[in-house]
């Protein structure tokens, strides 16, 4: 980082050091060493078990991690050794932080007994403390810019899987965060729907959205991605742009993964 930087500056949204995860014995994650800039889009991609998206509930605190850093703006969040806790942000300042990571899962997670509108104010209301006038208007822009303004009123019982994603990420934009995290956001919908969800995500990152996201859609890593991480046996084992990691991959675990899935 140069010494001009203002307060407000910072040179990595988000960034680990050798974050590891464990499940008992198991170790998910083996010092996961990973930095996300602002505007940048990074692609996780890999196998089934390889850590993905233990990293991604990580960095949201949804996983306590064994040890490791975690970094916020550049501002040192977690620090654990051995799980014991070295060093924490007060829990203002946690708050805040966290609320700066937009998440977006497999399952949609959308309150059943609540409209669209509604699924989309309640958080702002009650967290960002927004009046019920402004949390309408922006809910309604989110709503418009995922392609749902006819479906406002409707429940999300009526909404199909690709429809109830969608909500499901302007629910998450309704936040104002500045990193979204998507879990493997297709993987639970049918395949003629996927490509809705995809157009939402492609339209974020033209408009400068910072992402990471965990997905099996290699089409949309390649499109789309700054950055593709590949990921096996809880490591990072190769990182680069599309061109470079699905042109000219090295590392055979790579090389074999990519043989299964293009």
């Amino acid at each position: 980082m140069n010494n001009t930087q203002t307060p407000h500056e910072y040179e990595y949204l988000i960034r680990t050091e050798k974050l590891c995860k464990s499940f008992g014995h198991l170790e998910v994650l083996k010092d996961v060493d990973l930095a996300v800039k602002k505007g940048e889009v990074i692609v996780i991609i890999g196998p089934s078990g390889a850590g993905k998206s233990t990293y991604l509930r990580s960095l949201n605190h949804l996983e306590q991690i064994t040890s490791g850093r975690i970094f916020v703006e550049d501002e040192l969040f977690l620090d654990r050794k051995h799980n014991h806790t070295v060093h924490r942000v007060p829990a203002d300042k946690q708050k805040a932080l966290l609320l700066e990571m937009g998440m977006v899962f497999q399952r949609f997670n959308l309150f059943p007994h609540k409209t669209v509108l509604e699924n989309l104010i309640l958080a702002p209301i009650l967290i960002r403390r927004k009046s019920r006038a402004e949390a309408v208007e922006s809910a309604t822009r989110l709503i418009e810019r995922v392609g749902l303004s006819d479906k406002i009123d409707v429940y999300p019982s009526k909404l199909s899987g690709g429809q109830q994603q969608r909500v499901a990420i302007a629910r998450a934009l309704a936040m104002e965060p500045e990193i979204m995290l998507f879990d493997e956001p297709t993987s639970a919908l049918d395949p003629e729907l996927v490509g809705e969800v995809l157009a939402v995500m492609k339209s974020l990152a033209k408009q400068g959205m910072t992402m990471l996201c965990v997905t099996h859609e290699m089409g949309f890593a390649k499109e789309v991605a700054d950055r593709v991480v590949f990921m096996a046996d809880g490591l990072i084992m190769e990182e680069g742009s599309p061109k470079e990691i699905f042109e000219h991959p090295k590392h055979e675990k790579l090389k074999n993964f990519l043989k299964n899935v293009l």
